[in-house]
């Protein structure tokens, strides 16, 4: 079976792609990956297995971009004839209303127009209305849409009126456990997101880092504007030295207003981190008792949070252990399982019809 992957190169998505493509490389499966967004830097080159074809073509979320979406998808055909893959997996919307001879997936990671009810209280201003019937089409053109919890899936059908049944939910995955005790770990609460990225609520974090017994590190672009008060910011890391310093933080604080993937925390509690999160459906959903949840904008209660578990190092390693044993459940593994067996459903009426 081959798979082409089209992906970001920027956040979450790009993670995702690293752990799926490898996952479902191990299942024999043969990747082809076509990426989007700034180049590639030459570590995450180095993380992607397989064949890469690299773009620079602007992401259906930046203003001003259509230009760029329209031409990703003829080039995206182009590869398609190329490489005649088995299955076409987008990571983005639009392009699921391209006439790719394979089948389509397309797998909603976020949406505009949910990140700016979660960030701003009110639906996406009319200027996002083009955006709006883009993302509609490619849902209704694909041939499998996935979201990785309920709630995104929930907020596909209310935004685009994805038709109930339509999606199905496969849950991101992460490879195994590093590690099965607190050794190694010091005092450190750390935020790892893009800071410039209000949805994120690294502000919260800031905030809330005032008169703590422990530093708070934030890891993220701050980008061109951003600053920390009270925290201290390692600024962008790379991949190895982001799971350094997760292997390393005894606390992960994520108090996000918006977070559909949740790939950075999973990560984290596969570190084993004790979890302080956001209180929003998406995070609630994959980890209900395994982590102390916070309203996104209360730096009090976040503060009162850390605090806590700063002073109770019982309640700290049992967090840190109930969110190891929730991550290990969620297996790329079973990710990469759960998608093969999408791919075969989907590849099933085209080897009818040849046979």
């Amino acid at each position: 079976m081959k798979v082409l992957i089209s992906t970001d190169t920027v956040g979450d998505v790009f993670a995702y792609t690293v752990e799926l493509s490898r996952a479902l490389e191990a299942h024999g499966a043969e990747v082809v990956i076509a990426t989007m967004g700034p180049r590639l830097r030459r570590e995450q080159r180095e993380l992607l297995p397989g064949r890469v074809h690299e773009s620079s073509y602007r992401q259906e979320w930046m203003e001003d971009s259509w230009v760029d979406v329209a031409a990703a998808g003829r080039w995206l055909l182009i590869l398609e004839e190329e490489e005649r893959p088995d299955v076409v997996h987008l990571c983005s919307y639009a392009h699921g209303a391209l006439p790719f001879a394979a089948p389509k997936v397309v797998v909603a990671h976020s949406s505009v127009l949910s990140w700016w009810r979660a960030v701003h209280g009110s639906d996406a201003p009319p200027e996002w209305g083009h955006y709006r019937e883009q993302m509609g089409a490619g849902l209704a053109g694909a041939d499998a849409v996935v979201a990785p919890t309920v709630a995104m899936l929930e907020e596909l059908e209310s935004d685009y009126q994805l038709r109930p049944g339509a999606g199905t939910v496969i849950r991101n995955g992460s490879a195994a456990p590093t590690a099965a005790s607190d050794v190694g770990k010091s005092a450190l609460v750390l935020g790892a997101a893009r800071t410039w990225d209000p949805a994120r609520k690294l502000a919260t974090l800031d905030a809330a880092a005032a008169r703590l017994a422990w530093p708070v590190t934030i890891a993220g672009d701050l980008g061109p504007t951003g600053r920390v008060r009270f925290a201290e910011s390692t600024g962008a890391l790379g991949p190895a030295a982001l799971a350094e310093l997760r292997r390393s933080a005894s606390i992960f604080a994520a108090p996000a207003a918006y977070d559909p993937t949740g790939l950075g925390v999973l990560a984290a509690a596969r570190d084993r981190c004790a979890l302080v999160l956001g209180y929003i459906p998406s995070l609630r959903e994959i980890w209900a008792d395994a982590a102390i949840f916070v309203q996104p904008d209360d730096d009090r209660a976040l503060h009162d949070a850390l605090e806590t578990l700063i002073d109770n190092r019982n309640l700290r390693a049992q967090l840190a252990d109930r969110a190891q044993r929730r991550a290990a459940k969620l297996s790329i593994e079973w990710t990469a399982r759960s998608y093969l067996g999408l791919y075969e459903r989907l590849m099933a009426p085209q080897a009818a019809a040849r046979a």
